[in-house]
């Protein structure tokens, strides 16, 4: 029973009102459908989620039309980034991502453009996750090994470190990650810098040697180095090829 009676009797009310305008909810069913498809990077749930968003049976949350889309927005990612972080999009992409949507919600002025935002959020996490590679399904205590590397690739990494923070020996770690993963955990932290560094070298004005130290590379030289080995060329020549001038902040700030 409940203890709010003021809460309980506001839901009376509310029900009612549903009942007399004819209105429903979309099942639960119908509602995880739509993540689930999301979650196998299928593109039907773009016109799925489409016509979930924007039907007749989605919430009532606001007596205000913007505002209510704004929050069944979020609510609608909040379910997206959750079901692809089970799917196996690292829990640092996924929150980011809906931080970033979140933040460009918030400056839509219309329910046109908070729709137009939603198919493109869908769209976007349906894309990554069609390009997630998918030939392993790893351990819980790789996956959070892999999500305390994402979220601490500015900070220095060991693989003593990593096992103290999963609670297991550094020999049974290691072991663990390079049957699961092909690869050891020093090449996984290798190549996650580099992939962050691609990202900063193309929409950031960065300079190889403040990426170097955002990255905990010892030297310019070293980060320099690194990168031709895994990427194949230098960090200046991949800038010259990919650096996206329009999306560069300010003073370098991503």
């Amino acid at each position: 029973m409940s203890v709010n009676r003021e809460i309980d009797a506001a839901l009376a009310r509310l029900t009612l009102a549903h009942r007399e305008e004819n209105y429903r909810h979309h099942s639960y069913s119908e509602d995880m459908h739509q993540y689930e498809l999301i979650r196998q990077g299928d593109p039907e749930a773009i016109s799925v989620g489409k016509a979930m968003f924007e039907g007749p049976t989605t919430g009532s949350l606001s007596d205000d039309p913007l505002k209510n889309y704004q929050y069944l927005f979020v609510a609608s990612i909040t379910l997206a980034c959750r079901f692809c972080i089970e799917g196996g999009m690292s829990s640092e992409e996924a929150f980011n991502l809906s931080d970033l949507y979140i933040r460009r919600l918030d400056k839509c002025q219309t329910k046109e453009a908070v729709f137009d935002l939603h198919d493109t959020m869908f769209r976007d996490y349906v894309t990554r996750m069609q390009h997630l590679e998918r030939t392993e399904i790893y351990s819980k205590q790789i996956h959070r090994c892999m999500d305390y590397i994402d979220q601490h690739l500015q900070s220095p990494l060991t693989v003593e470190l990593l096992a103290g923070e999963l609670s297991v020996s550094r020999s049974y770690l290691s072991t663990l990650f390079q049957k699961e993963t092909g690869r050891s955990v020093s090449e996984y932290i290798r190549d996650r810098r580099i992939e962050t560094a691609k990202k900063l070298l193309t929409y950031t004005d960065f300079s190889c040697l403040e990426i170097a130290e955002y990255l905990c590379f010892s030297s310019d030289s070293h980060f320099s180095r690194t990168f031709r080995e895994v990427a194949g060329e230098s960090p200046s020549q991949f800038r010259k090829k990919h650096y996206k001038k329009h999306f560069a902040a300010p003073s370098g700030k991503a």
